[in-house]
């Protein structure tokens, strides 16, 4: 299937690798030239602006997956919905806010343009494990693009659509509301290791064992205990935390509903407090695990 993605970052990059190593035919389009010239080892179709992504398409309607941060999504997809033809479908696959996408839909509606939005997960390892994808909004859209849903998911991860406009970032958003509360108690249970009545318990090996089968075995505490083989004392992390958005929109939303959230709430205020300086081991292992499974810069920055 022919493709173009804007936005080369992290999972951008790597989306765009996987469709292309896969068969599909990827238009790779980013503000710098690097990320594109990356693409293009991969298979990829340079695009450096973005005319030059409307021209591989020859006229014909465009499939564009944009991976953007949520503060720019609107002024960038005003700029294609300019310059796309009729037809066309625009995926937002970044961690746009919910509450603005029956705008964004109702925008490229008036263009002739489809819009879907899809939460993406997977972090770094997406192109080795697969991606899971939670779509929402032009469920005509969504029949189309299943073939890249479909090789993006491979081989462990998965997709499903689940409603209208803003139910794909809503399901997303959750996701990593969660995700706050099951790293923030990893990281205090560690921190209780650490600093507990018991001097020199080996974490890394206590990790070891609780992903044998134990109760707490995921993939978060597999990159946690991985983390603290290679660091075990943590040296050089600040313990400054980056919160996304995602929580803070999650808690908006269940105070709105009146739905207490207390474990996330915990979270998400232990991060804030990171920021003006309460760190401590448990924070440095939240930064930890973030770099592990995102790529994120490890000292605090998204």
């Amino acid at each position: 299937m022919k493709i173009a993605i804007t936005g080369l970052g992290r999972m951008g990059g790597q989306i765009a690798q996987k469709l292309a190593e896969n068969g599909h035919e990827v238009i790779a389009h980013n503000r710098s030239h690097e990320p594109i010239d990356e693409a293009v080892t991969h298979g990829a179709i340079a695009a450096y602006n973005q005319q030059d992504v409307i021209d591989n398409f020859n006229g014909q309607p465009v499939v564009l997956w944009i991976m953007l941060p949520a503060e720019i999504i609107d002024t960038q997809l005003d700029k294609w919905l300019d310059i796309l033809p009729a037809g066309s479908i625009v995926i937002d696959g970044g961690n746009s806010d919910y509450r603005g996408d029956s705008a964004r839909a109702d925008r490229a509606k008036a263009k002739g343009v489809s819009m879907l939005d899809i939460g993406t997960s997977g972090g770094v390892w997406g192109t080795i494990n697969g991606f899971s994808m939670m779509v929402g909004g032009d469920e005509a859209a969504y029949n189309p693009i299943k073939p890249v849903l479909e090789t993006l998911s491979q081989p462990n991860g998965g997709y499903h659509y689940f409603g209208p406009s803003g139910s794909g970032h809503y399901v997303k958003m959750v996701h990593n509301a969660i995700e706050y509360g099951m790293m923030e108690s990893l990281a205090e249970g560690y921190r209780m290791l650490k600093e507990g009545p018991y001097h020199d318990i080996d974490l890394a090996a206590a990790g070891d064992v609780w992903q044998q089968s134990s109760v707490v075995t995921s993939w978060l505490n597999d990159l946690t205990r991985q983390a603290l083989h290679e660091n075990p004392e943590l040296n050089d992390i600040t313990g400054i935390v980056a919160e996304s958005g995602e929580a803070r929109w999650t808690l908006e939303t269940a105070q709105q509903l009146n739905i207490a959230m207390p474990a996330i709430q915990a979270a998400f205020d232990v991060r804030l407090a990171s920021q003006n300086g309460t760190t401590n081991f448990a924070t440095k292992l939240l930064a930890a695990m973030r770099n592990k499974f995102g790529g994120h810069n490890i000292n605090g920055q998204q």
